[in-house]
């Protein structure tokens, strides 16, 4: 199920980290190791979402290990590389990945949440291994016919609302004095779209 959060709503973003926590302990994360992946290049504006949520978490990094940044992005011709050094150096970790996305013209702007792996590109039309026992994504333009040109001409002001957004829930969520405040159970999750 994928969970889909409008940042401009007055509660998103407590949802967003309610929902994110409510999955990730689906997952029993008490003996695991967080990673965070943050997807994309910082040469197109729109696949830019990932590595400036890594930018900005990389700033107050405690609780995770964290690949991808607008100084070492993780991008199409790294990510299998990226993705090896992980489970080589990382003892059954829980995979957070993030990455923009093309969607519907409703839900462009909106976050979505859901459990699995990504499959990065696919909106431009490249096939990369998937990512990932949770996902985020910004839907940041439409998808459709010429995906890499509309991530080039995505506005920049868009990505960094929804980049802004992703950190701040991330780090609610992260928070070790915040993990354990959420008591709601898998059936009080808000529900998809």
């Amino acid at each position: 199920m994928i969970h889909y959060f409008n940042p401009t709503d007055e509660y998103a973003l407590r949802d967003f980290s309610k929902t994110l926590t409510i999955l990730m302990r689906k997952h029993d994360i008490s003996n695991r190791e967080t990673v965070i992946v943050c997807i994309g290049s910082d040469r197109a504006t729109g696949d830019s979402l990932g590595p400036i949520v890594g930018h900005l978490l990389a700033m107050h990094q405690k609780n995770f290990h964290l690949y991808g940044t607008l100084e070492n992005p993780v991008h199409a011709k790294n990510l299998e590389d990226a993705l090896d050094f992980i489970r080589s150096h990382h003892k059954n970790p829980i995979i957070i990945a993030v990455d923009a996305s093309l969607g519907i013209a409703e839900h462009v702007g909106y976050i979505t949440v859901g459990e699995g792996s990504l499959s990065p590109g696919v909106g431009v039309s490249k096939k990369l291994p998937s990512v990932g026992d949770l996902f985020i994504t910004g839907i940041v333009n439409l998808s459709g016919f010429g995906g890499q040109m509309l991530l080039q001409t995505t506005r920049l002001n868009l990505v960094m609302h929804l980049a802004d957004f992703i950190y701040k829930g991330l780090g609610r969520c992260l928070a070790s004095e915040c993990r354990p405040s959420y008591q709601e159970t898998a059936s009080e999750l808000r529900p998809a779209l």
